[in-house]
């Protein structure tokens, strides 16, 4: 009866050591969060807003800056709706200023396109735009 046991607990540890395998793969696989935001060069970008002439240049530290293009202060939170490869959609709440949802597709790591709404203060945005790297900052 003992060797039965044993057998027994043998193949059970090893069909669980085959299913954490299966469990732990595609995450291994997957590499960091928002990679593809790493990916993107620091520096000055010119945002083209779409619907309007209106040309703004900003000094982006690393590609996470674009998440919260209205919302600047430090302290919201965030949830990552879609992390993939050349597009992410991070949607984020900052306490007393309203919250936003932001998708950044990668062109290359000085193309990217950005669609964000939500609510700053009391007022609604929705706005999408290319922004393109032009240089230091």
């Amino acid at each position: 009866m003992q060797k039965k046991g044993f057998a027994g607990m043998r193949r059970i540890a090893a069909i669980a050591g085959i299913l954490l395998g299966i469990a732990i793969a595609p995450a291994a696989a997957q590499g960091p969060e928002l990679a593809m935001l790493d990916g993107l060069r620091s520096g000055s970008w010119e945002l083209r807003i779409r619907g309007d002439s209106a040309r703004k240049r900003i000094c982006v530290h690393n590609g996470r800056d674009f998440i919260q293009i209205r919302h600047k202060q430090p302290g919201c939170s965030r949830f990552v709706v879609n992390d993939g490869a050349s597009e992410v959609t991070v949607h984020y709440s900052c306490p007393n200023n309203g919250y936003g949802q932001t998708t950044i597709r990668k062109e290359s790591p000085q193309l990217i396109q950005i669609s964000t709404q939500g609510v700053e203060g009391k007022s609604p945005f929705n706005f999408m735009a290319e922004a393109r790297h032009v240089g230091p900052c």
